[in-house]
Parts: C-alpha cells; sequence; structure tokens
C-alpha cells in the first residue's frame, strides 16, 4: 500500500504530501492518522530540519473526513457514545495535535478545496498559502455533526471569532480571494506558481538558526494562552539559550562587520 504521506527533502525544507488524490486527501482512517504522526515525529526527532511544507496530491488539499464511512457508520446503528469520544481522541486529534506540537516553522501550500477537517488541518499549519482553487469550508454543520478535531479552537485564532462563527454556523465555502481578505491565507498564487512560492518562503525561514526558529515558534504556540507575565519569563529563558550559541555569535560578528565596511565606504 502507497504511504498516505509522501516525504521529499530538499536540504534543510520537508515536504510532506498527502497522497490519496483517490479519496481527495480525506481523513477517516488509522492509515491517515498514524501517516501525519509518524511524519511530525521523525521531522521533530531531525534537528537539522528547518521547515516544513504541507500540501495534498492531486486537486483537493484535504476533504476532511470520508463521508462514505459516515455514511456506513450511520447506518450501522452501532455508534456507542461513550467510544465514540475514544475514537476521535485516538483517532483524528492525533493529527492537530502532533502537528500543534511540531516546533518547526509549518507552510500550508492549499493547492485546492480544504473542507472540514482539512480546513482545521490548514488552520494549525503557522503560515497559510493557496492557489487561485482553492476553496474553505467548515462545513461539519451541513452534515448534522460538529468541529470534532480542534476547528473550534483553531479557526477563531486565525481569523477571529465573527468570522469564524459565521463559517462554522452557515457551513458555507469562501473562494481563496475570500480567504485572503479574511486573513486566513496570506497570499494567493496560480496554481503553477504554489509549490515554487511555498518553497521560495520555506528558503527565507529555514536559512535562519533551527534552534532559533523552533524557541520562537514555541513563544507564538504559548502567547496564545498564557498570560503576558509568562511569555516575558519563557522569552529571557529562551533568549539566554539563545545569546549562547554559535549561530548568535557568528550572525552578530557578520552584523558588525557590514556595519563597519559600510560606515567605511
Amino acid at each position: 500500500m502507497i504511504d498516505f504521506v509522501k516525504f521529499e527533502r530538499r536540504g534543510s525544507i520537508a515536504i510532506l504530501t498527502l497522497n490519496s488524490p483517490e479519496t481527495r486527501n480525506t481523513l477517516s482512517s488509522e492509515r491517515e492518522f498514524a501517516g501525519i504522526e509518524k511524519a511530525c515525529r521523525d521531522i521533530q526527532r531531525d534537528k537539522s530540519i528547518n521547515c516544513v511544507i504541507i500540501t495534498g496530491n492531486g486537486k483537493v488539499f484535504c476533504a476532511g473526513g470520508n463521508i462514505k464511512d459516515m455514511h456506513e457508520r450511520a447506518e450501522s446503528g452501532a455508534i456507542c457514545p461513550v467510544e465514540e469520544r475514544y475514537t476521535y481522541k485516538e483517532g483524528i486529534q492525533r493529527i492537530p495535535l502532533s502537528l500543534h506540537n511540531l516546533e518547526l516553522p509549518v507552510i500550508a501550500a492549499i493547492n485546492g478545496p480544504a473542507i472540514g477537517a482539512g480546513l482545521d488541518l490548514a488552520c494549525v499549519c503557522d503560515i497559510r498559502i493557496a492557489s487561485e482553487s482553492a476553496i474553505f469550508a467548515e462545513s461539519f454543520v451541513k452534515i448534522g455533526i460538529i468541529p470534532g478535531d480542534g476547528g473550534a479552537w483553531l479557526l477563531q485564532r486565525v481569523i477571529g471569532l465573527s468570522k469564524a462563527a459565521e463559517m462554522t454556523f452557515t457551513g458555507n465555502s469562501i473562494n481563496a480571494q475570500e480567504a485572503l481578505a479574511y486573513g486566513l491565507v496570506s497570499r494567493v498564487v496560480p496554481a503553477v506558481q504554489l509549490l515554487d512560492e511555498a518553497f521560495l518562503l520555506a528558503a527565507q525561514i529555514a536559512e535562519n538558526p533551527g534552534h532559533q526558529l523552533r524557541m520562537a515558534k514555541r513563544l507564538i504556540r504559548e502567547a496564545q494562552t498564557s498570560r503576558f507575565e509568562t511569555i516575558l519569563e519563557m522569552s529571557a529563558a529562551f533568549q539566554a539559550l539563545a545569546h549562547s550559541t554559535s549561530e548568535h555569535r557568528q550572525l552578530v560578528y557578520d552584523a558588525v562587520t557590514r556595519i563597519s565596511k559600510s560606515a567605511k565606504g
């Protein structure tokens, strides 16, 4: 069986491609959950990787849960609420947790529809770039369920409470330009340029020191829920670590050298 996540390495950049175009890259089985979880675990351990890109194979970024599987479960009458809780906790929720806890910067290169859990997958990434053909929907209510994989927490932190509530309560889709206006994505590019644009941005990020990138991302993540004083304390501790690195010493030396040469010139 072909792996759900295709892993590619370009220097210090890792590219993860959801590789099930025949299912529209849906997230419904252990294959998908374990594939993303393992990729994140492997990347986390590799300190030579400084940035990650995640995209989808085919015309869809990720269509969310598999509707056919949901229908079969609903029709079977075998759903037990107590057990269903663990179906989520031990299943699809492993995906947002794995990506949220990944210390490296993650760019979502959204090549097509990002629907339901697919939109939430994009939201757990740090930066989102969309192709002109991308569409987005927090569409759970359209099939009689609610965001079960963290979307209620994620979406409002990306686009604000009012817009997140509108998308969640209506389930309606928005196009790439609307997503740009919402602040859901930071740029929209032609489909043929999407991966090149994502890679150029990843290269700008990845040229910076890896440990400092990891600490900066941790501060951003913690700042979403922590008190200001707590973040200041963490910043002081992380900064003390950063000041002690060889990368800091070299970069400061280079900067001072440039300033000196500019003053003389």
